[in-house]
């Protein structure tokens, strides 16, 4: 296991390194390209054999048939009612399919694909073993020794998907976020620099802040068990409307085509006066009522406490919201993501990419 502890400043946790004493400079080093983050927390899956890609068709929310080696997209694994029930990072390298999936999730994730395969050519693997996951921006982590990179999309509304957020530009629009997937052994390497003074790193808090910033949901914190993919805008990336069936995918499109989803991911802006932050899973009310739930939450170095929640469809847009506390409740400002009125006559429309609008 690697030794992050090795590095002067560093706090360690369960999952990994969480900061190394200052994770306001260090989210300010991971978006400026001059830190990577060590993503513990995350575990390499692969997918090898000839049937691997139309397979995953097949399985999960994404067009995955025809995907060109090096594109980097993501899937979704739904329940038969719609609900989301994994998440992964796609990208393939032509001989085959990497997916990067929160720890937590991945040996459910390994366990539904192993009982899937039927008698097609596919061979999914557990890699944690071999493989280890570094986050930053697209620059830093293509300097790394890696077997695979994925560059996130978001917020770019991918072929076939379908964006709710009303937000113009999005703020995630300027992310730039990369993962690449490196020998275990290059993760110790990094670490080794790191700790002689010759490499900088950051811990997971920052990492997250970021993420939480740019309205990007993480099916560790966004998906409860309940949560449909409009809720939390993940049409935008995850889901093509136009492919044939996967499971799930009749209610995707009477949601998205015939009604609303009934709740919805908002970002909240904290009081920053509490010292402490809420946990996840911290109830948000609106005059006392309970209307939804944090699912994310971090200390951002420009917009102070901040927060994702998804909260009743009903709730007004412009309602004063509370969210629990360690201390009592803090004041928390809403900013729409998803609107009321989200579904395909009432919300935004496809986007061209971002190279296109720029």
């Amino acid at each position: 296991m690697t030794d992050f502890g090795a590095v002067p400043g560093a706090v360690v946790d369960e999952r990994g390194l969480e900061h190394l004493g200052n994770p306001m400079r260090e989210q300010r080093d991971l978006a400026s390209g001059r830190a990577l983050a060590p993503l513990a927390d995350r575990t390499v899956l692969s997918v090898s054999g000839e049937d691997r890609l139309s397979w995953l068709d097949s399985v999960t929310s994404q067009a995955l048939t025809n995907l060109e080696p090096g594109r980097s997209t993501e899937l979704l694994v739904l329940d038969p009612q719609g609900h989301v029930e994994h998440a992964a990072s796609v990208v393939d390298d032509g001989e085959q399919t990497w997916l990067i999936v929160d720890g937590d999730r991945a040996a459910g994730l390994l366990t539904w694909l192993t009982r899937m395969r039927f008698r097609l050519r596919v061979d999914p693997r557990d890699r944690s073993a071999e493989y280890a996951v570094v986050g930053g921006t697209r620059d830093a982590v293509d300097a790394l020794p890696s077997v695979a990179v994925w560059h996130d999309p978001w917020p770019v509304v991918a072929p076939g998907g379908w964006g709710y957020a009303p937000a113009s530009p999005h703020p995630g629009g300027e992310r730039d976020w990369s993962e690449a997937v490196i020998p275990v052994a290059a993760l110790d390497e990094l670490v080794t620099e790191a700790a002689r003074g010759e490499r900088v790193l950051a811990g997971r808090l920052a990492a997250e802040a970021l993420r939480v910033a740019a309205w990007r949901p993480r099916a560790s914190n966004e998906a409860d068990g309940r949560t449909l993919p409009h809720e939390v805008d993940w049409l935008r990336s995850a889901v093509h409307l136009d492919k044939g069936c996967y499971r799930g995918q009749e209610t995707v499109a009477k949601v998205h085509n015939l009604g609303h989803p009934p709740r919805r991911i908002v970002a909240l802006q904290l009081d920053g006066s509490d010292a402490d932050l809420p946990e996840q899973g911290a109830p948000v009310r609106a005059g006392g009522a309970e209307v939804g739930a944090v699912t994310s939450v971090a200390r951002h170095h420009e917009e102070g406490p901040i927060a994702l929640a998804i909260v009743k469809r009903s709730t007004p847009v412009d309602a004063a919201l509370t969210v629990d506390g360690p201390d009592g409740p803090i004041a928390a400002a809403q900013e729409v993501v998803v609107p009321p009125e989200a579904g395909r006559a009432a919300s935004v429309p496809r986007l061209p990419r971002l190279s296109q609008r720029r």
